[in-house]
């Protein structure tokens, strides 16, 4: 019974990596969004993209693991 919980958990988990790849599409959404508005200033939000992508790929990568220690360390 516990054996099962934990892939139910593991799979609960791991809607996290679904969820940062809705993060990553509107952060790389919005900076192009913004980047037709005004272009002269994309250049300079580029590092900012990139560190937002950065993040909510972090998050991902978190809830990845989370997913595999909830099936193999318990």
């Amino acid at each position: 019974m516990e054996g099962e919980l934990s892939h139910i958990g593991a799979g609960l988990a791991a809607i996290g990596s679904g969820a940062a790849a809705i993060g990553v599409g509107n952060v790389a959404g919005s900076f192009l969004s913004g980047a037709l508005r005004n272009p002269s200033a994309a250049a300079s939000q580029t590092a900012t993209l990139f560190i937002g992508i950065a993040f909510a790929e972090a998050l991902g990568i978190f809830a990845f693991l989370v997913a595999l220690l909830l099936m193999f360390a318990v």
